[in-house]
Parts: C-alpha cells; sequence; structure tokens
C-alpha cells in the first residue's frame, strides 16, 4: 500500500491562497474535529434515551453530512468510479463495520469496554501506519498517542465497568472496532483518489456509508420507528449541525496531518464528552477520571511538536 499523488495535490493546495488561515492548521483542525465528534456522545446519549434506534440514528449522521457536502463539492476532477470505490471503502471501514460491530457486541461486552475498543484505534493506526510505511508517525506523534491510549483508558475505567464478558469470544469479536477504524485512517491515505478534495471524498465516504448503515438497521427487525425524529427535532438538528462541521474539518485533518495525528481525535472527543457530562447531563466522576483527561491534554501538547510531512509517492 502507497501514499496516493491526490495527498500531495492537497498538501500543496494547503499552502495556496484557496485554503488559508485555521483551515490549514493542523492543530485547529484536530482539536475542531475531536470537539464536534465530543458532541456526538452526549447527544448520541440522549438520542437513545429518547427512543431512537441507534442504527438509524448512525444513518442520519452519515446521510445529512453527506447531502451537504455533496451540495459544495462540484464536479471532481478524478473519475467518479475511483471516487465511488474510495468512498465505500472509507465508508465501510470508518463507519459501518465499526457501528455493526458496537451495536452486536455491546450487549456481551458493556459500554466500558466499548469505549476501550474505540481508545484502542490510535494505537492500531500508528502501528498499521508504521508497518505499511503509510505517512507513518514521527517520535512525537507515537509520545501523543501514548499519553492519549492511558488517559483515554483512566477515563473508560473511572467512568464504567471493565469487567471481562462472560464469553471471550465476543471480546475478539469487539476488537474488529479499532482495527476496523485503523485500516480506514490508514486507507484513506493511501487511496486518496488523485484530483479529489475533501468535500468530495467526505460526501463520497458518507453517502455511501448511509445505505449500508440502513439496511443494517433494516436487519434488526421489528418496527421502523420514525416518530422520535418528529418528537425530538431541536435534539436532530443540533445532531445535524454537530456531524456536518465535524465532516467539514475531519477530512482537510486526514490530509493535512496524516492517518495517526487524525486518530488522536478520539482522545480529544472522550474529553469532551466529559465535560458535556458534567456540565449539561450532571454526571460527576472520581479524580482517576480527570487524571485520564489531564493526559490526554498532555498527548495533545505533545502532538504539537509533530510536523505533518508532505508523503512520498
Amino acid at each position: 500500500m502507497s501514499s496516493d499523488n491526490g495527498f500531495s495535490n492537497w498538501l500543496e493546495e494547503c499552502h495556496s491562497v484557496r485554503m488559508t488561515g485555521l483551515l490549514k492548521n493542523p492543530v485547529f483542525l484536530l482539536l475542531g474535529t475531536g470537539l464536534f465528534l465530543g458532541c456526538l456522545m452526549p447527544l448520541g446519549k440522549l438520542a437513545g434515551e429518547a427512543g431512537f434506534n441507534p442504527l438509524l440514528w448512525a444513518t442520519m449522521i452519515a446521510l445529512v453530512p453527506g447531502l451537504c457536502l455533496a451540495a459544495i463539492a462540484g464536479r471532481p476532477a478524478c473519475s467518479m468510479a475511483s471516487l465511488v470505490r474510495f468512498g465505500f471503502g472509507s465508508g465501510l471501514f470508518a463507519y459501518v463495520l465499526p457501528n455493526a460491530v458496537l451495536f452486536t457486541a455491546m450487549p456481551h461486552i458493556g459500554s466500558g469496554l466499548a469505549g476501550l475498543m474505540f481508545a484502542l484505534s490510535p494505537v492500531a493506526t500508528a502501528l498499521i501506519s508504521l508497518a505499511l510505511g503509510v505517512r507513518p508517525p514521527s517520535r512525537s506523534l507515537l509520545i501523543a498517542v501514548g499519553f492519549g491510549f492511558v488517559g483515554a483508558i483512566l477515563i473508560v475505567a473511572g467512568r464504567q465497568s471493565l469487567s471481562l464478558p462472560s464469553a471471550a469470544n465476543w471480546l475478539l469479536v469487539a476488537l474488529i472496532i479499532p482495527a476496523s477504524l485503523a485500516i480506514g485512517n490508514v486507507y484513506r491515505s493511501a487511496r486518496w483518489p488523485v484530483g479529489a478534495t475533501p468535500t468530495q471524498v467526505g460526501a463520497a465516504s458518507n453517502l455511501l456509508a448511509a445505505p449500508l448503515l440502513f439496511w443494517l438497521c433494516l436487519l434488526q427487525g421489528g418496527e421502523l420507528n420514525l416518530a422520535p425524529f418528529g418528537n425530538n427535532l431541536i435534539l436532530v438538528i443540533a445532531q445535524c449541525l454537530a456531524s456536518i462541521l465535524m465532516f467539514s474539518l475531519f477530512f482537510r485533518l486526514q490530509v493535512i496531518g496524516g492517518p495517526t495525528y487524525l486518530s488522536q481525535i478520539g482522545y480529544i472527543a472522550a474529553a469532551v464528552g466529559l465535560l458535556a457530562g458534567v456540565g449539561l447531563l450532571g454526571e460527576s466522576y472520581p479524580l482517576v477520571v480527570w487524571l485520564g483527561a489531564g493526559l490526554i491534554i498532555a498527548g495533545i501538547l505533545a502532538s504539537f511538536a509533530n510536523k505533518p510531512v508532505k508523503p512520498t509517492t
């Protein structure tokens, strides 16, 4: 697997007048993407309490940003076939597989271990990136990932139970989550279509993921209840806005930061979810959780020393 010329083209664009100011700053993109991703967690919790089907909610999170990005994306310079292939692979690894495994395994492993699976994603991304030579992380970035990983473990352990499931095979199934997310992170760097913009690949990834997620929702069986959408319009609007903003930054971050740098958004999201839980949901946590948040902040500060470099082609 080797990095594509599309990434080189877009890194050059980051220094042109077409991408100015904060939109070419990897630190801003990392914090912004992580912030909006973190907003999805408390909103998702509220959605569950309001009776939304989790996979139907996930479908909305993919569909609405996909339509919005497609509306402003313009005509791609790459072939439509290459964009569709990329979007299918990106959507499959980043959205469909993790969500399918999450909602299948969570009843057996608990939400604590499920959260830990997402904390493993940056570590898995760094290992795959190093092994395949796809924008491998620098030493400072590896240190940042290490700090963030320990911090995320402390947050998950302090907030929820980490007791092992009675059937160990479910833990092995759950490991598909970090593996799939990591493969998706590296895949996007290695197979970015030549000439495609972040907006275009973002639209393709989301729009191709949405029908697959909806299909999984139908496979669950039972009645497809749409009533919660009409009864919780403010919650739906808030979720759509957060997901649109998140994806508008996410694919730019992929271009500029690379797979391992991007993978840290999960750590930031965990810290944001923690603050949202305290400020909006009235939750309280032990000291170990706040220690974990401090380690995440230390990891992010360490990652600031990382200078994303132009990928080899």
